[in-house]
């Protein structure tokens, strides 16, 4: 539960988490709302010693391979509640700049210790699988020195947010291939979104996708708007474009044309379109005029030969082939947390058989929302290629 109100009273709180019961079901709200006094830990020191968990259970077990970069409010209520749910002794180390968060992270789920220093974590054989998910400017080094040290990531979004940051990532991921990469783009591996994509996938010809998301209103002065950061472009409207990616194909996605149509000037408020290689055409409108009760707000719309969809907050998708209606719902939003994080985990200590996202994906996925921002940015439109290694 992010991005509150300045105002809320105690009435609108309650309200607001029984509304979130609903949504994303009893158990997950009381994390998000645990997560909310995890964030506000206040720390007393700023050491960069390791600090061991004295309440942690066997700190050695085989089932401790993972670490997590960035105690934010996202790794508290999400990553680290759905690996807990998979495995409960998951938890190796954390780490964060603020060390507070990070021991608060720890304690909560059990890990072995935390620590403000990331050469603990590189250093430490147990760790298989390190979690990334600290402030964006910082998500391409960390995957970099991770996969160096011979941990597999997994990189929430964005993955890069510039092209020297993409290229070390993708010369890191060409000289250890050994190690998996895994990105956070959720969305895909809802049922919703696969859905979609088998029904669509027996049509043949261009898609028509329309997007229209209503985000969360954030002061001026947030870090998201830090020029190092990448803005909401990439902090935000990439889940989107990626989406729009998976959905297409790279092969029909490239190249392709991204025309704005907002003000180059607006941090918020952005409308865009994707002109396919294949014809398809993708529309994204994203919106923050206001704080948006039950979080982020999203609607897609998408035709592609007889097939019409009409996907609404990953809660309900309306599909329509000829004279054939269905309707997918699942009894809680559904935007793919689960199966991505559970998929990273699985493939990462050999549960399942991935071999992690192929460079191809990562530098087209990477290049499409840098594009994308820099669009946007000058009010020019972008012509983009698919990459090539």
């Amino acid at each position: 539960m992010s991005a509150t109100s300045d105002n809320e009273g105690p009435v609108w709180k309650l309200k607001r988490v029984l509304r979130y019961s609903r949504l994303y079901g009893p158990r997950r709200t009381y994390m998000k709302v645990r997560s909310q006094l995890h964030m506000r830990s206040a720390s007393q020191s700023h050491t960069m010693s390791r600090v061991e968990n004295s309440a942690c259970t066997n700190s050695v077990a085989d089932t401790r391979t993972v670490a997590i970069i960035g105690c934010g409010n996202f790794a508290f209520s999400t990553i680290a509640y759905y690996l807990k749910n998979a495995e409960p002794s998951f938890l190796r180390a954390t780490c964060d700049i603020e060390p507070s968060r990070a021991r608060s992270l720890c304690r909560a789920y059990n890990g072995a210790y935390s620590t403000t220093n990331v050469e603990d974590l590189l250093q430490d054989p147990m760790i298989k699988l390190v979690f990334i998910s600290s402030n964006h400017a910082t998500h391409a080094t960390y995957a970099s020195a991770c996969l160096a040290a011979g941990k597999s990531v997994h990189i929430e979004k964005p993955h890069a947010v510039t092209h020297e940051q993409l290229t070390l990532l993708a010369e890191t991921i060409q000289h250890h291939p050994h190690q998996q990469v895994f990105l956070g783009y959720n969305r895909p591996r809802s049922s919703h979104h696969r859905t979609i994509v088998e029904l669509a996938a027996q049509e043949t010809g261009p898609y028509m996708i329309d997007w229209f998301i209503a985000g969360h209103k954030i002061p001026d002065n947030h870090w998201y708007f830090a020029e190092a950061e990448g803005g909401r472009v990439l902090g935000n409207l990439c889940h989107w474009l990626d989406s729009s990616l998976q959905t297409i194909g790279q092969t029909g996605f490239f190249p392709c044309t991204l025309i704005p149509s907002s003000r180059p000037t607006s941090k918020s408020e952005y409308s865009i379109t994707i002109d396919c290689a294949d014809g398809s055409l993708v529309s994204l409108s994203f919106s923050a005029k206001g704080h948006t009760f039950e979080g982020v707000r999203e609607v897609m719309s998408l035709h592609r030969g007889g097939t019409l969809v009409l996907l609404r907050d990953f809660e309900e998708t309306r599909l329509q082939k000829g004279s054939t209606h269905r309707v997918h719902r699942t009894l809680f939003r559904d935007h793919g947390h689960q199966a991505n994080i559970l998929n990273s985990y699985n493939g990462a200590i050999g549960i399942t058989a991935s071999s992690g996202e192929p460079l191809s994906y990562v530098m087209n996925s990477g290049r499409l929302s840098l594009a994308a921002r820099t669009a946007l940015e000058t009010g020019v439109q972008v012509t983009l290629e698919a990459w090539q290694p």
